[in-house]
């Protein structure tokens, strides 16, 4: 009678241990090298900067996979400056026939370094497919062998301000003050990229200072990895043709030089995420004199010495649960009218000009291009819960008055979002910043949703973090 007591007690001690096991929070981390060869296009839609002639320091893949027993999570950041979703979806799909992983439970996103490929197909040489095939496969490997290193896992949450860093880059002038369009319109209120005024009044929106950061250490306290997110567009200070991950990835560095997670366990893995940059300027100097690709470097490390100091108030948890909601939206894309076409027409037929703007003929040939792109464009929008921390995944370049009302009218008790994610859909300027025009609005394939995009995917986004609402019970709001 006694062994048979000791043997049910045994039993539902495994029992126990083999449930809590399942429910344990796991995490793993991972990094690809995702660094092009010389000869891959750099152009972009706008800016030309030519073939990759050399790198700087080399881009990755960064990827992190959660799970709580019932839901598995990856979010991978890319040094990119911008990624399709047919390369995403082609590396999400790999990832599902490899480990099973379902694609609708993965966030991919580039962080949009300006001395990276734009992974889009501008440039359309046997070189630059193969490229984009590469980058699926290597986003991919990244993903599989993070989950290789799922371990039992802690996680928190912190943030700080940084506003001498961040700038709104549309300034607000004076009616009839600013310069015509590229199309030759008068009558905008912007100042900004490529834009002149005589009576600029102040900046046109608000920013938002907030560096958010999510900490992962290992059930021993050692540093697993941490996922940072500012939303600054980004620092530059480059040279032509020479490749680099920008303050991005020497952010996610300088975290590996002071973060070591023992021989024990897979290196430490440090990753930057965009936050809402659309409206922000580049990462400004002190006033000193640097070298090109110096500063993006000395402001990596000023960031990440702050965030080290964060985490030190962190109150890790093992006890979190996650969630993952992904929804489509069909919005309209901004093609151009008969009138726009025979006004490109006309500027390319004589490129030499005279033109009403310097780049009119770039945007002649952007009427062209948006021309031949359907009606509609479908994009993914997503929300993750991780314990009390929402992220809001969107694929345009947001602004920052659009990542402000997600972080206030989140339920969430912290609240991000991650820009650039899932695809390209170009600017997100919100109807009032249309209204006032600038770069960020003229129709080109790097802003080219309807002019009510961003309302639409404000309102999901806000819908998608609604039903991931954590219950008093650790688990979704019904």
């Amino acid at each position: 009678m006694r062994c048979s007591v000791f043997a049910l007690i045994g039993s539902l001690f495994v029992f126990h241990f083999c449930v809590a096991g399942e429910t344990q929070f796991r995490a793993g981390a991972a990094v690809a090298d995702v660094t092009p060869q010389p000869g891959v296009s750099l152009d972009g839609a706008i800016s030309k900067n030519g073939p990759v002639v050399g790198i700087h320091d080399r881009l990755h893949a960064r990827a992190l996979v959660l799970d709580d027993g019932a839901t598995r999570l990856a979010i991978v950041i890319c040094d990119a400056c911008m990624i399709e979703r047919e390369v995403f979806d082609a590396a999400k799909s790999l990832v599902q026939q490899q480990s099973g992983l379902p694609t609708d439970r993965m966030l991919m996103a580039a962080t949009h370094t300006h001395a990276a490929v734009r992974v889009t197909h501008i440039g359309t040489d046997p070189i630059d497919d193969e490229y984009h095939r590469f980058f699926a496969r290597r986003i991919a490997d990244a993903v599989l062998q993070a989950e290789q290193n799922l371990a039992p896992a802690q996680i928190g949450h912190a943030s700080f301000n940084k506003p001498e860093f961040v700038r709104c880059r549309r300034f607000l002038c004076e009616p009839g003050s600013v310069d015509v369009n590229p199309f030759g319109t008068a009558g905008e209120r912007i100042k900004s990229v490529a834009g002149r005024s005589s009576a600029v009044i102040g900046p046109a929106g608000p920013v938002d200072p907030q560096f958010s950061v999510v900490s992962i250490r290992h059930a021993d306290g050692a540093p697993l990895a941490v996922l940072g997110n500012f939303s600054v567009h980004y620092t530059g200070g480059y040279q032509r043709g020479m490749v680099s991950a920008d303050y991005f990835g020497h952010y996610a560095t300088a975290l590996q030089s002071k973060m070591h997670a023992g021989t024990e366990h897979p290196p430490f893995v440090g990753m930057m995420s965009n936050g809402t940059s659309g409206n922000t300027s580049v990462i400004r100097g002190d006033g000193k004199q640097y070298a090109p690709f110096e500063w993006m470097a000395v402001a990596a490390r000023m960031l990440a010495s702050e965030t080290e100091h964060a985490i030190k108030a962190i109150e890790h948890r093992s006890d979190v649960t996650l969630d993952m909601h992904q929804s489509e939206l069909e919005l309209a894309v901004r093609r151009p009218d008969e009138a726009r076409l025979a006004w490109a027409n006309a500027v390319l037929a004589n490129p030499a000009g005279p033109h009403p703007h310097r780049w009119s003929k770039i945007y002649a040939d952007e009427a062209l291009h948006l021309h031949e792109y359907p009606s509609t464009m479908k994009i993914k929008l997503q929300a993750i819960r991780i314990g009390d921390v929402a992220i809001a995944a969107v694929p345009c370049e947001v602004f920052a008055e659009t990542g402000l009302a997600i972080k206030q009218q989140s339920q969430h008790p912290a609240t991000f979002t991650i820009e650039l994610a899932n695809g390209y859909g170009g600017y997100l300027p919100p109807p009032k910043q249309h209204e006032l025009g600038g770069y960020e609005t003229w129709p080109a394939r790097s802003s080219l949703l309807e002019v009510t995009a961003e309302p639409k995917i404000l309102a999901e986004s806000l819908k998608l973090l609604e039903s991931i609402v954590e219950d008093k019970t650790g688990r979704r709001a019904p």
